[in-house]
Formats: structure tokens, sequence, C-alpha cells
């Protein structure tokens, strides 16, 4: 008898941290962004999204963030968080996102494309998005398989 799938489960989050992490694609003039968000309290990951550096992609994220019911977001001073962000639920400081900008640091040393200085790259967009994807579902979203 098959084992019936599992079933994932939204669970409420407060408050989380969101940033943005640079990469690129062929040569640094085609740059790719990293935008993640992750649970303030437990440090887990909640979402993230591929993308160049605009307004559009944090549109992107807010829509798969929107489940969660997040009460607070903490965020460094980049120009789309201050234009799309809600002053009320929006908190800008270094303070706040030391857990991210940890996160930073742990897919930077396993995933050589995103390292600042390399010569590990990917070739297309598609490559890059698919390798990094992978590497962030496996890490963070398999430990319950």
């Amino acid at each position: 008898m098959a084992t019936p799938p599992t079933v994932a489960m939204v669970v409420r989050v407060e408050e989380a941290e969101m940033d943005e992490m640079w990469s690129f694609v062929q040569s640094k003039r085609q740059q790719r962004w990293l935008w993640h968000a992750i649970d303030h309290q437990s440090g887990n990951v909640l979402a993230y999204v591929l993308a160049p550096h605009e307004d559009q992609a944090l549109k992107a994220l807010m829509v798969l963030l929107t489940p969660f019911g997040i009460q607070q977001f903490y965020t460094d001073s980049w120009g789309a968080y201050l234009r799309l962000l809600d002053a009320k639920q929006h908190t800008v400081g270094k303070a706040n996102t030391q857990r991210i900008e940890r996160k930073h640091l742990t897919l930077r040393t396993r995933i050589k494309r995103l390292a600042r200085k390399t010569i590990c790259f990917s070739k297309s967009v598609l490559m890059h998005d698919t390798v990094i994807g992978l590497f962030i579902n496996r890490h963070e979203f398999g430990r319950a398989i």
C-alpha cells in the first residue's frame, strides 16, 4: 500500500527578515539576485525569488509570503523595501537582520556561484536559478524528507 503524500502546513510567522544577495550569469554585467525571507525567531527560510534587482522581485516575494500573515519585516535600507513595505510594519537596520546575513555567508560558502570573487559561474539564467534553487530546496526544505 502506498503512503499518502505529506501535506505542508503554513505556519503563522509574526516577524521576518528579508534581504537580497548578488550573483551573476556569464559576466558581472548580467546580475542576478537571490531575494529571500526567513522567520526572525527560528531562522527558517520562508520563501525566495531569483530575479533582477528590481521592485518586481520584491513584489513576487511578498506574494509568496502572504499566507504567513507576517506583521513585522526587518530589512536593510534598499529602496524597494522603503517603497513597497508599509512603514508601520517595516524596521530598517542591521540589528534585526543578523540571521539572514549569516544565511548569506553559508550560501556563499556552499554555492560558489554566489561567492563574491569566483571563477565558478553559470552560463545561463536557467542553470543559475536551477542550481541555487535545488540547493535551497534541499538544504532548507528537505529536512522532513
